[in-house]
């Protein structure tokens, strides 16, 4: 398995007017937020999603463990469905210094290219400050979509910090020969 530098970018949007947020058309789309707890459809969702990226540190939780996560108040899982198809998620998280993080946020691969993605963090964006945010925040990383920070740049996040890191990853997408 190959090594590869990582450069993760950190960006936040400081106030709810700095949001450039952008609308969707399409009649088939909509956003529901999910039950809390939902371990199964969380795990659906992060390896849909995430596998691509090399998401892993969520498959190592325990299912308790993560319905613990996903039931706690100050967390929110939102999923994003065209018709009745999953098209992307994303997740919130309220932090003791009154930010709001996006902490998991992606499109299934079959539904990047069509717009979904502004209008999915737009709505995320949203749904952070009206959680009581004093800020709104996230990371990407090179190993994410290449149209990630663009994205978010687009949207008004700000970079706030920059590091590099080392990690491993396997040869295929999903980790499996």
């Amino acid at each position: 398995m190959p090594s590869v530098k990582v450069v993760r970018t950190y960006l936040e949007l400081r106030t709810p007017a700095a949001l450039r947020a952008s609308a969707c058309d399409d009649a088939m789309i909509r956003l529901v937020r999910a039950p809390r707890g939902a371990v199964d459809l969380f795990r659906h969702l992060y390896r849909e999603v995430g596998a691509e990226y090399h998401w892993r540190d969520r498959d190592a939780l325990p299912d308790d463990d993560l319905r613990a996560c996903l039931e706690s108040p100050d967390v929110q899982l939102w999923v994003l469905y065209h018709r009745e198809d999953v098209a992307g998620f994303f997740e919130l998280r309220r932090h003791a210094d009154a930010s709001v993080e996006i902490a998991y946020f992606g499109l299934v691969a079959r539904f990047i290219g069509r717009g979904l993605g502004k209008y999915l963090l737009s709505r995320a964006a949203e749904a952070a400050w009206h959680m009581d945010a004093e800020r709104v925040w996230l990371h990407t990383c090179t190993l994410d979509a290449p149209s990630a920070l663009p994205n978010y740049l687009a949207r008004g996040f700000e970079p706030v910090r920059v590091e590099s890191y080392q990690t491993v990853v396997p040869d295929e997408p999903d980790g499996r020969p």
